[in-house]
């Protein structure tokens, strides 16, 4: 006797695989290179703004850390290239060349500063730094 079609043995779905949690290290790697972007403006028109949010963008799902200081780094630099226009406007005015001085000494120390700080794996806050990005 012929039997009809064997139905498969049925099992039951389970929920996808949890995404396995970023390794520490490579996590501050990542956070540490959304403050060293910045220097891209060096290179690039707008690379100060640009390289950090490129890091920030492709990985901030991944990582909690990336997500915060990139959100951090981005934001200082548009706050600094605000500041830095500003400046630009009050040389006509003689003060500003001293202020855009000031501006670029103050925007290396405190990327340097948040930089070490990402090695480490702590959280950065950027002084004089405007929230554009919460």
């Amino acid at each position: 006797m012929s039997q009809g079609p064997q139905e498969p043995h049925s099992v039951p779905p389970s929920a996808p695989p949890a995404p396995p949690a970023p390794n520490p290290q490579d996590e501050k790697t990542w956070a540490l290179l959304c403050h060293l972007a910045a220097f891209a403006g060096y290179l690039v028109p707008f690379g100060n703004i640009l390289g950090p949010l490129v890091v920030w963008l492709i990985k901030k799902d991944e990582m909690p850390l990336v997500d915060d200081q990139g959100k951090e780094s981005v934001n200082f630099q548009i706050s600094t290239t605000i500041y830095f226009i500003i400046s630009l406007v009050l040389c006509l005015v003689v003060i500003g060349a001293f202020m855009l001085a000031a501006l670029a000494v103050f925007k290396i120390i405190f990327v340097i500063i948040a930089t070490v700080s990402a090695s480490r794996g702590e959280r950065f806050r950027y002084p004089l730094c405007i929230r554009f990005i919460s």
